[in-house]
């Protein structure tokens, strides 16, 4: 019997590359997004509304009976100083990168205590571990990511659950050219002089791609991984050793 896996926020950069990874290794996989995918079982689902969320992935379990690893990936980017940052911009992206993960993680939690095994992660950032300029409200819910991967692997490690954070940094994904789209027409600066900038900015001198975040994710729902729980996992090419 294949595995069941959700991934939210999987139409699209690392979480596609999370869905096609883990369709290799032959997970039956539920992809929640707002945006249509042809890839995996896709789920129309805000993920920024609890309610939805749990009740999305109350259907999958209720058609699957079982549910075994969960990819809490879904978020968004924001750059913004916290003067700049209004209370509605928090609230959104507070609703999107945490609590969608609460309610994910609430709701696949019953089905994998019954089980007694599971596996969970919840993509971060090397925001995570370190503060970057101009991120206030980003490096806020990622930190909160990484609080949450803890205290989920210690209150539900006696259920078999673990429960890790990936952190990646500089990732070349749609989110990645967004941001830098956005910058260089506000700044008039030419886009691949800045991509070039940011490349070198990591040790090994280049972006990371989506599809090593995803050998990295799989990884730790594999049960090769069976003794890591609680864990910051970083892939940032040496950034945050610095």
């Amino acid at each position: 019997m294949n595995k069941v896996a959700i991934v939210t926020g999987g139409s699209f950069g690392i979480g596609l590359a999370v869905v096609e990874k883990l369709l290799s290794e032959n997970y039956q996989v539920f992809n929640l997004d707002i945006a249509p995918s042809e890839v995996g079982s896709f789920v129309e689902c805000d993920v920024s509304c609890v309610e939805t969320v749990k009740q999305c992935i109350a259907e999958i379990i209720t058609q699957t009976g079982r549910v075994d690893a969960l990819v809490s990936n879904a978020g968004k980017h924001l750059s913004a100083t916290i003067e700049d940052t209004d209370e509605a911009t928090l609230d959104a992206l507070f609703n999107l990168n945490v609590k969608g993960a609460y309610a994910a993680i609430q709701a696949v939690l019953p089905s994998m205590k019954a089980q007694h095994n599971g596996a969970i992660v919840l993509m971060a950032s090397d925001q995570a571990i370190i503060g970057k300029p101009n991120s206030f409200a980003y490096n806020l819910t990622k930190s909160s990511l990484a609080s949450m991967a803890k205290t989920t692997a210690l209150d539900y490690a006696k259920f078999n659950i673990r429960a890790n954070a990936v952190c990646p940094g500089t990732i070349e994904t749609p989110l990645f050219h967004h941001a830098i789209d956005k910058y260089c027409a506000k700044s008039g600066a030419s886009k691949a002089e800045i991509v070039a900038e940011e490349a070198q900015l990591q040790p090994l001198g280049r972006l990371g791609q989506a599809h090593e975040v995803a050998a990295l994710t799989a990884f730790l729902l594999s049960d090769d991984a069976s003794f890591i729980t609680g864990s910051l996992q970083s892939i940032d090419g040496g950034y945050t050793a610095q």
